[in-house]
């Protein structure tokens, strides 16, 4: 496989993109729409805030997540669950500003039992695992055996759940699609997919949901991104739904950004964001397309 510009710029764009989506996204998390409004008028900047006081282009478990499982892939050039176990432990003790109560209680069950997969359960079904799997695509756009089977891999160290599963491999299989160069029709036919799977998925009409819960932060992503057409549009009308923005802004962030390219991301969001963050990003990313090719 040869990695194109073209490609790189989508891959550099969707992580990215994530990144300026929770940053944006954070300042008005467990807001509703009315309370944003109130507040904000349409929130459209980066400025920190919210319920976790962050510094102006702060990033939140969502971006921290999601480069510890990356990192962990460019360590070990490939894959190893084990070290992705490791890697959020090290996050988990880390002090990070925000720790979603799923992700805690598969971290410490690995940390204190040494076991790194729960058995299946009904309250698993949040979007804790589906977040963090962006560097995953990355490392496998030509594997989609490796794919699956390291996506669930990494889900099921805190989410144990058949609907967190589909939407995570769904998300990815869009972004796959998308840096490879296809467009919006090919991220239809895995939504139909995903929705043929899983009926609750439906997003059309939007019910206007957009919590922790996977498949209302699925509708939400999808609704905004099938019914846009430009990354800040995108971003803007998901955070200002509220509700777990942080995620719902990374994750159409992540989809926006494979779409719309680097180019596509406004210079004031990535200009705000973390730069430390966002150089980290630039670097896991091309490290990431790199493990790829090596392993092909």
């Amino acid at each position: 496989m040869i990695i194109t510009e073209q490609m790189l710029n989508r891959a550099l764009g969707a992580y990215l993109g994530f990144a300026c989506g929770d940053a944006l996204g954070a300042t008005v998390e467990f807001m509703s729409p009315k309370q944003i409004q109130n507040c904000y008028g349409v929130h459209r900047d980066i400025i920190g805030g919210g319920w976790l006081a962050l510094e102006a282009g702060q990033i939140t478990d969502d971006t921290q997540m999601s480069l510890a499982l990356g990192a962990a892939i460019v360590d070990h050039q490939g894959w190893n669950v084990q070290a992705v176990a490791d890697n959020f432990v090290n996050w988990l003790e880390s002090d990070p500003p925000d720790v979603g109560n799923t992700c805690r209680r598969g971290i410490v069950r690995y940390r204190d039992d040494g076991e790194l997969y729960g058995l299946p359960r009904d309250d698993d079904a949040g979007n804790g695992a589906c977040m963090r799997n962006l560097p995953v695509v990355l490392a496998t756009l030509n594997r989609p055996d490796c794919f699956e089977t390291w996506s669930l891999e990494q889900c099921r160290i805190t989410h144990h759940n058949p609907l967190s599963d589909a939407a995570t491999l769904a998300l990815g299989r869009m972004v796959n699609r998308l840096i490879h160069g296809e467009g919006m029709d090919a991220c239809r036919q895995e939504a139909e997919r995903l929705i043929a799977q899983y009926r609750k998925f439906a997003y059309s009409p939007y019910p206007g949901k957009a919590s922790g819960y996977i498949v209302d932060t699925v509708q939400t992503v999808l609704h905004h991104f099938f019914n846009t057409d430009s990354f800040e549009a995108c971003l803007v009308a998901t955070v200002n739904q509220g509700g777990d923005a942080d995620t719902t802004g990374a994750l159409v962030g992540m989809l926006a950004g494979a779409r719309y390219g680097l180019e596509g991301i406004p210079e004031r969001w990535l200009a705000a964001l973390d730069s430390e963050i966002a150089s980290r990003i630039r670097r896991q990313t091309e490290e990431l397309l790199r493990v790829g090719i090596a392993n092909l």
